[in-house]
């Protein structure tokens, strides 16, 4: 996927991030971003939901058990690519 799209951060800066991979869990979709500008930069892990008119929504993942089953699914998805 090369997908790059541009999202503000808490500043109102703009930054670019390559979209990485999309992926579900359990009728969940989350999205795995890498800022283009920072090459060391870790990738980010977001939760996409949709607001009222269906557009979406990049939210940050609060629940630490949550977390963790995206970063180990995101994992798994990755070593399958790698085989």
């Amino acid at each position: 996927m090369d997908d790059i799209i541009v999202l503000l951060d808490e500043m109102g800066n703009e930054i670019e991030f390559q979209v990485l991979s999309t992926f579900g869990i359990d009728d969940v979709d989350y999205a795995a971003l890498l800022p283009l500008d920072d090459i060391e930069a870790l990738t980010y892990l977001l939760r996409i939901e949709y607001d009222n008119d269906g557009d979406v929504l990049l939210v940050g993942i609060d629940d630490e058990e949550e977390f963790k089953e995206v970063i180990e699914i995101y994992e798994e998805i990755q070593k399958e690519k790698l085989q």
